[in-house]
């Protein structure tokens, strides 16, 4: 499935629906993590509460950058993880880049002393029990709401 979205920017972002068959070659990941049954954010020391996620590292594959991006941000590690979309935005004004979206059910949270450039994990039901003000803009953003909801439609997260 493919669907196209105009970002906050007023760029077109294009979304397309991967499974595990597919290459994931994006220069980003975004992870969706569930835990225990609720949904795993962090806290973005200037953005807010947002999913984790990064640039993929030289020498990295994607779901490595995945994993490294998700313990870095929340110290969560990953019991399984499944490749379930990946969007480019085309940039008018910019460099425009590729992102690879994945599932992780996490079996474990530890506690760091230092979560790089976010405060550490927090745990909500849903994105929605997230007060408006201290959600991230990427929370509000259509492409990552629709991987959400193609996280839910899979069956991974009620």
């Amino acid at each position: 499935m493919n669907v196209k979205f105009i970002d906050k920017e007023n760029d077109n972002v294009y979304l397309t629906y991967k499974d595990d068959n597919d290459i994931a070659n994006g220069e980003h990941v975004l992870i969706l993590p569930e835990y225990k049954g609720q949904l795993l954010f962090t806290q973005h020391n200037i953005r807010g509460v947002e999913f984790p996620g990064g640039k993929v590292e030289k020498g990295e594959t994607s779901l490595v950058a995945a994993n490294r991006e998700l313990f870095e941000e929340t110290g969560a590690t990953m019991q399984n993880c499944y490749y379930i979309a990946q969007y480019c935005v085309d940039r008018t004004n910019g460099t425009s880049f590729t992102k690879d979206v994945y599932m992780a059910v996490v079996n474990e949270i530890h506690t760091k002393s230092d979560y790089f450039e976010t405060n550490g994990p927090l745990l909500f039901d849903s994105v929605d029990d997230i007060p408006n003000e201290q959600k991230s803009y990427l929370l509000k953003d259509a492409a990552i709401l629709q991987c959400l909801e193609r996280v839910m439609e899979l069956g991974f997260y009620q």
